[in-house]
């Protein structure tokens, strides 16, 4: 059953750019851009139990670094871009997570909250590479001679990379390395005493995490196509944290769903967006005291039927 849903999945996706119209093929685009920091997130928060407001900081880290490499050379392949940007924000990660390592709870939620506004204003402030609040125009990427200037390229690009994601981020948590990431969440003394390394294994969360996000970054600024530090602010950030709890703590499949239904119910609300605070404040509060388990465990029974 599991595969059959897979093989369905698959074929969906790549159908759909021939039977969409092209608005929905970008929303799709963006869907899978934000299944990919929601899984990254979900990696920290859902399986090391390590709260980050600050994951809007490392997509911005990782959208100009893709956007400044393909305009300073342009005949880089966009996956070594993306690659490049992935390695770039997980650089920043590991300098960011080793010092909060002392931290927990609400102390690294802030300290992450203040990393988002750090990464603002270091963007605002570097405007002779950045050009700040005049917003950067992304170039579109090339990938084996050819040009990914339509949205349907881009779509196929965002989805194959997101597929590599997902495959590598289920495989780590059946390994080794997942396994201590679950007791470390469940008890870090326990896991301590099994020989489980809390330094070692949370840097390494924060290293996958903010890797995840840089790709997903460079993603973001081919599809958008411009970037400017308004897209970055902190309330992007409570959009990812609402993604993985909707979705489910610990679940891959579940940051997937979440990222879909939170960017299609961004869209959908557009017209009301002085109202977005209250709206995504609303849907957390009412998944936490409803459905805490989120999408993926309320889901679970029909599953096994």
């Amino acid at each position: 059953m599991r595969r059959w849903a897979l093989g369905a999945a698959a074929a969906g996706m790549l159908v759909w750019p021939w039977v969409a119209p092209r608005y929905l093929i970008f929303l799709a685009s963006l869907v899978l851009v934000n299944a990919v920091v929601a899984i990254g997130l979900n990696l920290l928060s859902g399986y090391t139990n390590q709260l980050s407001f600050g994951h809007a900081g490392f997509l911005a880290i990782g959208a100009y670094a893709a956007a400044l490499l393909t305009i300073h050379a342009p005949a880089v392949p966009v996956i070594v871009t993306l690659a490049a940007a992935g390695a770039v924000t997980a650089a920043v990660g590991l300098g960011f997570g080793v010092p909060c390592l002392r931290l927990g709870g609400l102390y690294l939620s802030m300290a992450t909250l203040a990393f988002g506004f750090v990464v603002s204003e270091a963007i605002l402030s570097l405007d002779g590479l950045t050009r700040g609040a005049d917003g950067l125009r992304v170039p579109a990427g090339r990938l084996a001679g050819f040009t990914l200037s339509t949205d349907t390229a881009r779509y196929y690009l965002t989805a194959a990379v997101a597929w590599v994601l997902v495959a590598a981020a289920v495989n780590l948590t059946r390994s080794r390395v997942g396994r201590a990431f679950l007791a470390i969440r469940e008890s870090e003394v326990a896991a301590q005493a099994s020989g489980v390394s809390l330094a070692a294994y949370k840097t390494a969360a924060f290293v996958v995490s903010a890797f995840y996000t840089g790709v997903a970054g460079g993603l973001f600024a081919f599809v958008v196509g411009f970037l400017s530090p308004d897209a970055f602010d902190v309330f992007l950030s409570v959009d990812f944290v609402v993604m993985i709890i909707l979705g489910g703590l610990g679940s891959v499949p579940g940051s997937i769903a979440g990222a879909a239904v939170v960017t299609v119910l961004h869209d959908w609300l557009a017209a009301f967006q002085n109202f977005r605070p209250l709206i995504f404040g609303a849907i957390l509060i009412a998944c936490m005291l409803f459905m805490p388990g989120g999408m993926a465990r309320a889901l679970r029974p029909l599953g096994r039927r």
